[in-house]
């Protein structure tokens, strides 16, 4: 699971191409002649899904295999994330509707701002990083990993319980034998200890 890019991008009426106000990129996959031509065709793949995103809805495109997925707001603010097939939809457009609202806060006037990658955004460094793991930006997803390691500790408990079947089922045994000796010899000695009563 890889996320390529992350791009925060206004379209609005006063504007005939979407404006890409912020993004960053991982492309560390990619080798380093390379690097510069995948970022450019990123920013066309994101303005493009953009362009052809109605306000208010959601959707995602896939190329080869990236998924490119826009969240575009009523008010023409849009996200954009790219990543790789095996990154969860609704991980990414949770994420992408938390980073819009943190961008509205940190950037009240995004609207009147009309230039590309414009607005430095620290915060878009450290959480393409961050969200690398969809576990870290998902609460249902640390739910979901923290169950699959229970129940594979479940699992380990379960064969390692199979394995030792046969040593248990000796004890078991072992344990009917004692109970069975037990009462032969308490019988024995309150018959040998009736003999000698005390008076």
């Amino acid at each position: 699971m890889k996320i390529l890019s992350i791009g925060i991008l206004r379209y609005n009426a006063d504007t005939p191409e979407p404006v890409m106000l912020s993004m960053v990129t991982e492309l560390s996959n990619f080798g380093f002649f390379q690097r510069g031509t995948v970022r450019e065709m990123l920013t066309f793949f994101n303005k493009t899904i953009a362009k052809r995103t109605p306000p208010g809805q959601r959707q995602s495109v896939q190329n080869e295999e990236y998924y490119v997925h826009v969240y575009m707001r009523t008010d023409g603010l849009c996200g954009s994330i790219t990543c790789d097939a095996e990154y969860p939809p609704r991980v990414a457009f949770s994420l992408l509707t938390r980073l819009l609202e943190d961008f509205s806060s940190f950037k009240p006037d995004w609207v009147r701002e009309s230039r590309n990658e414009a607005v430095q955004w620290p915060q878009l460094e450290s959480d393409i990083l961050k969200y690398q793991d969809p576990a870290n930006a998902d609460q249902i997803m640390k739910i979901q990993r923290s169950l699959d390691e229970t129940r594979d500790v479940l699992h380990n408990t379960i064969d390692s319980v199979l394995q030792r079947g046969e040593k248990l089922e000796d004890l078991v045994e072992r344990s009917g034998e004692l109970s069975a000796q037990s009462k032969l010899f308490y019988r024995e000695a309150k018959r040998a200890n009736s003999c000698c009563a005390v008076v």
